[in-house]
């Protein structure tokens, strides 16, 4: 009896545990690199007329849509792509999904049909997330007041030195009180997540968003001398937690959801 008791408390753990996990949104990052302005219009005619009106079909909401800020003179175009998922499995099967689609199909022809020799990106990068467990789901920012041509969203990437440090780094956003930090300060963000599978690891990301630039400079600067940063920041426990950061700062296109 006593070994029956036993068992069914850690199944009780082991569910509870895995139902609190289960709760956190998975994310998919695209980025398609682009060699001209012609690929970068054939890419967002099918990301405007084809995949978002395809995925909203199939229940996803969310869906981000960025240029990077200064794109249009950059060597090599960039456009990222955000989609939110409620379970793993989502994404998984989005491709079967989306090629059953026949108005996908129809729409994005000249995307999906494209000739070897003349493709609409150069690459295209796909990054894997879960949510962090303080901020399960993504968030509109509502907040946002600005004209959309001007609005700024920052998307970091912290890299850890190990593993250990990345956990580290993680906990300092959740248990730390780094989200309720941003939260205070107004920062509007999308989301904040593990990378589960990318090119640079171990690394969280999340994005944060603005009116305009000069929003995102005076938050930060706010942020920097918040009294309760400084002492997370000094803390002995939070030392030496991230090796790299990468900053792209991203415009959202007229179609975005974001």
């Amino acid at each position: 009896m006593k070994k029956l008791l036993a068992v069914a408390l850690l199944l009780s753990i082991y569910n509870g545990l895995f139902a609190r996990s289960t709760k956190q949104e998975y994310y998919s990052i695209r980025i398609y690199q682009l060699k001209n302005s012609e690929q970068e219009a054939r890419v967002e005619k099918f990301l405007q007329t084809a995949f978002v009106p395809a995925m909203h079909r199939l229940g996803f909401s969310g869906i981000g849509v960025f240029k990077p800020v200064g794109n249009d003179t950059a060597a090599i175009r960039r456009i990222y792509v955000l989609i939110p998922a409620r379970t793993m499995e989502q994404l998984a099967t989005l491709p079967q999904a989306l090629d059953k689609d026949a108005q996908y199909q129809a729409d994005g022809k000249d995307y999906l049909d494209a000739a070897w020799d003349n493709p609409p990106y150069l690459r295209m990068e796909s990054i894997l997330l879960q949510a962090f467990p303080d901020m399960p789901r993504h968030s509109v920012p509502a907040a946002l007041r600005g004209p959309r041509d001007q609005r700024v969203y920052e998307l970091r990437s912290y890299e850890g030195p190990t593993e250990k440090y990345f956990a580290n780094k993680v906990r300092m956003f959740n248990q730390g009180g780094e989200i309720p930090l941003f939260q205070r300060l107004g920062f509007n963000a999308v989301f904040y997540a593990s990378v589960i599978s990318g090119a640079h690891m171990p690394n969280l990301m999340y994005m944060t968003s603005f009116d305009n630039m000069a929003a995102r400079d005076a938050h930060w600067k706010t942020f920097g001398s918040d009294p309760f940063w400084k002492q997370l920041v000094a803390a002995p426990e939070y030392q030496h937690n991230v090796s790299h950061v990468d900053i792209v700062f991203l415009h959202p296109t007229a179609y975005s959801d974001l």
